[in-house]
């Protein structure tokens, strides 16, 4: 399915009611944007605390909720609300396809691939990354595993937060 076939579902998906499972169009807020953001700080944040803490496989959630919730801002910016992963990963190809934004469809892999990676367990893409850390027995992340996760989660960060603050 293209990613415009998988937009019109997604729109779809978004009419029905309140906690609809798709994208919905909405009026971009100003609130609602630095909310988004606030809230991958509050998560980028977590990844050290959990890792102080002696948690870190929860840092690999937070390093994807981080970069979610900017991309998130990015949608809400453009005037649509998603409670549907796929569907706010569709909706930002098309922005890199369109032009409209400068992250690359690699940059965005490396958040999310919609192509299946076969061993979670030697991936390094952040989804993955969080998957095997949740869905597997382990409890900590390898220091320069860690180290790696956060400093990649940067730079998508500082990347992904110009988008949203650009005029």
């Amino acid at each position: 399915m293209d990613t415009q076939d998988k937009l019109k579902n997604c729109l779809k998906q978004g009419e029905h009611g309140e906690r609809h499972k798709g994208l919905r169009k909405i009026t971009s807020s100003p609130e609602l944007i630095k909310g988004h953001i606030k809230k991958a700080i509050h998560n980028f944040n977590a990844m050290d605390i959990f890792k102080k803490d002696g948690y870190s496989d929860w840092s690999a959630s937070a390093s994807f909720y981080c970069l979610y919730h900017l991309l998130l801002a990015l949608i809400a910016k453009k005037g649509f609300e998603s409670r549907n992963q796929n569907c706010t990963f569709a909706l930002v190809e098309q922005m890199i396809e369109n032009k409209e934004i400068s992250l690359t469809k690699e940059e965005l892999k490396e958040i999310f691939d919609k192509d299946v990676t076969e061993d979670l367990q030697h991936s390094n893409k952040i989804l993955d990354i969080r998957e095997n850390m949740q869905y597997s027995i382990e409890t900590y992340l390898k220091e320069q595993e860690f180290l790696s996760l956060k400093e990649r989660t940067k730079v998508l960060f500082d990347k992904i937060r110009r988008e949203v603050e650009k005029e």
